[in-house]
């Protein structure tokens, strides 16, 4: 990195390694070069293999200092996203720039599409290492935090490395307005629906075909809650998505499952509960009865920790606002 000097601007030359690394900070039609450009104030122009950065020196230097924070992405053709960007950004305001500099040197696995796959926030990094120290893990958050993705990756590679024999993921068929016996196909069909995140999440790491196999040989397991009843989880990751739609009978039922050698993380947004009437969720009241209790970490996950689309994260902003209103008026 050089620099120079004017009256009231400074240029700093940041140079990049290859054209696959300026494509992946530059963006389709150079529209992430345009977007730091806009949070920072400063001039951002990629010629070649060089990145010119223009601007007042406080501009340049915020502007500089979060390409810095980002090189871990481009340097190796990792596209830069908007959500990166935010969360980069995030840190460098708060003075947490070194944390997120070894954030963004975790990276957890590799995608079939080749993707690097890493905790995108500070407190999606604690719900790793939570799951790496602790036998249960609850992660509760609103949609698009990677609560469920972030289990998935945590199970495969702990099945990979033979620290478990197999993978079960299993989720209550809970859905406003329906029921099971109203919908069309067998058994397995009818509850396929309601399991298909987690057969995503599990065709981004090893492809369909690969799952399809260990599902076959019964190494991965995908099954609805209550298949759980009864069993003794032992050797195995278990992963119970959408527990907010689980009764407090069936939460414990399921965290009791636990077996010998055996990790379970329970995912949820308290926020989207679909059980009927005023029912409690079964999430709910197990993050507060197990709140302090040894062996097991509890992790809330924030609209700050959303990772899709920045929409998605202000839109779960302005309804948390709405809930919050609504609650003061009862």
């Amino acid at each position: 990195m050089t620099s120079s000097e004017g009256r009231e601007r400074q240029r700093f030359t940041i140079d990049l390694p290859d054209q696959e690394a300026a494509l992946a900070l530059a963006g389709q039609g150079e529209i992430m070069l345009r977007r730091l450009s806009d949070l920072t104030g400063a001039n951002l122009v990629l010629r070649g293999l060089q990145l010119f950065i223009e601007g007042r020196p406080s501009q340049m230097e915020r502007a500089a200092g979060l390409v810095e924070l980002l090189r871990p992405f481009w340097s190796e053709g990792q596209a830069v996203t908007q959500v990166d960007i935010q969360t980069s950004l995030q840190a460098l305001d708060t003075g947490r720039s070194d944390e997120h500099r070894d954030l963004s040197q975790q990276v957890l696995a590799r995608s079939q599409n080749g993707k690097l796959l890493r905790p995108r926030t500070l407190r999606q990094k604690q719900y790793v290492e939570a799951m790496e120290r602790h036998d249960l893990t609850l992660a509760l958050g609103p949609a698009g935090t990677g609560k469920t993705f972030l289990a998935v990756v945590q199970a495969v590679r702990c099945l990979q490395e033979r620290k478990v024999e197999r993978i079960i993921l299993t989720r209550p068929a809970v859905e406003a307005g329906e029921r099971l016996g109203f919908l069309p196909g067998d058994l397995q069909q009818k509850v396929d629906p309601y399991l298909r995140p987690l057969y995503d999440a599990l065709h981004s790491l090893l492809s369909p075909e690969r799952t399809a196999a260990l599902i076959e040989k019964n190494i991965i397991e995908v099954a609805p809650l209550a298949y759980m009843r009864g069993r003794t989880l032992a050797e195995a990751f278990v992963i119970l998505d959408e527990a907010q739609n689980t009764t407090p009978a069936q939460m414990r039922m399921v965290l009791t499952r636990l077996g010998e050698n055996s990790r379970m993380v329970v995912t949820g947004d308290p926020s989207q509960v679909d059980l009927p009437g005023s029912q409690l969720s079964g999430l709910v009241e197990a993050a507060q009865v197990l709140d302090g209790v040894e062996g097991i970490a509890i992790c809330r996950l924030t609209a700050a920790d959303v990772v899709r689309h920045p929409l998605v994260q202000r839109l779960v902003q302005a309804y948390a606002r709405r809930d919050a209103q609504n609650q003061g008026r009862r």
